[in-house]
């Protein structure tokens, strides 16, 4: 075996600490060890060419890696993608613009009496979860991009991004990820055989509308049912995703015991973005509510997964604008999965005296600074178009 970095030793009363390291091949050196007072050392089974103990190896869920800690896996990713958010956004902004195209062209066709076109959807989901693995910063920051006219179909694209963010996060291995995305992509498929007036109201629904629009379930699954390439797991989402923990759901109020995991993190990305958007009959609301929303209603969601999927997202996600303690404006660019409230943001704008100010990167969780987040800010309260803002900082 392999004994590195520190050992103890002892000496009178205290114990002091030797730095060594070195393969022990034979017993006659742990008695060597033993006769001058070592008590403890640490052992590096993988640079000993030893059998792993069973107990000592690591327990690995198949598909699922979920002990690993939030931080390492966000170093991990991206040391294996090197891709930066400003590499990623460049292309993630045009295809994002793409998909939204070919989805409302989908939408019409599907309103029109048209059959479902997945292969067209399949490369959607086949970009977006790449996008993704490569840097899940950029197709999240695209969408904060707000527009009321075309919610039908940015909630689909919104909710395929969503979930291949919280797959991934959650350790799912990227083929389940494309299912996921896939499901979420279609849960909502519905709605196009629906009265279109009813989303472009600007009032709220009545209950009478609110039961038509219940049956965009079944309807979606009308869409979906004998297409080749929907597995169940895709089935699972579209079928349960308005289902609560509490029974309180629909279509069939089912409860907790009968839902699967993909059942309510469909369930938690698809209220997080419904609550977010713009609407026709009302404006979305902050993302750090919309958690609170989700953290409030335990019964209801499943109050573990919440929590990952705040860790996943930020308490400020990214492509919100903030306010900071020195009245700045700044932008979320990336998260801080150890630290959810301290993540990386751009200081732009100064709000006192509204104007805008030289750009810079700055790092909430250095230590060095004590700049903190007051609050989210909607940019339309300081006249700032959030797409063109997102140009001018994120396209090189």
């Amino acid at each position: 075996m392999y004994v590195d970095s520190v050992a103890k030793q002892h000496e009178g009363i205290d114990s002091i600490k030797i730095k060594t390291s070195g393969l022990v091949r034979s017993r006659s050196i742990i008695d060597r060890l033993v006769a001058e007072g070592v008590l403890e050392l640490i052992i590096d089974f993988e640079k000993g060419d030893a059998a792993i103990p069973v107990k000592y190896r690591p327990k690995v869920e198949p598909k699922v890696v979920e002990s690993k800690k939030a931080k390492e896996v966000e170093e991990a990713d991206n040391l294996q993608s090197g891709v930066t958010v400003k590499q990623e956004f460049a292309k993630a902004s045009v295809n994002y613009d793409q998909h939204n195209r070919k989805l409302q062209a989908l939408y019409g066709d599907l309103t029109s009496g048209l059959t479902l076109n997945l292969n067209m959807l399949d490369e959607i989901v086949t970009e977006i979860v790449a996008s993704v693995f490569r840097n899940p910063n950029a197709m999240t920051i695209l969408t904060r991009i707000k527009d009321k006219h075309s919610y039908n179909w940015r909630h689909m694209i919104n909710c395929a991004i969503f979930t291949a963010v919280f797959a991934k996060y959650l350790g799912y291995e990227e083929s389940l990820v494309q299912e996921f995305a896939m499901g979420a992509l279609l849960h909502d498929l519905g709605h196009a055989k629906l009265p279109q007036g009813i989303f472009s109201k600007p009032t709220p629904v009545t209950k009478n509308e609110l039961t038509v629009i219940k049956k965009h379930v079944s309807q979606s699954l009308g869409l979906v049912k004998g297409v080749k390439g929907i597995t169940p797991l895709m089935l699972d989402m579209i079928i349960n995703h308005h289902e609560r923990l509490d029974g309180s759901g629909y279509p069939r109020a089912i409860k907790a015991e009968n839902l699967s995991r993909p059942a309510r993190i469909m369930a938690i990305v698809d209220v997080y973005d419904a609550m977010t958007a713009d609407r026709h009959h009302q404006d979305g609301d902050e993302p750090i509510n919309a958690l609170r929303y989700l953290l409030a209603n335990k019964q209801m969601f499943d109050a573990e997964l919440v929590q990952h999927f705040i860790k996943c997202l930020g308490v400020h996600p990214v492509g919100t604008i903030v306010k900071l303690t020195n009245e700045r404006l700044a932008l979320v660019l990336e998260g801080n999965k150890s630290n959810p409230i301290k993540p990386k943001v751009k200081l732009f704008y100064n709000a006192k005296h509204n104007h805008h100010v030289t750009p810079k990167d700055i790092d909430l969780s250095d230590n060095t600074q004590d700049l903190k987040i007051l609050a989210s800010v909607k940019p339309l309260d300081y006249k700032i178009n959030l797409s063109r803002l997102l140009k001018e900082h994120l396209l090189e």
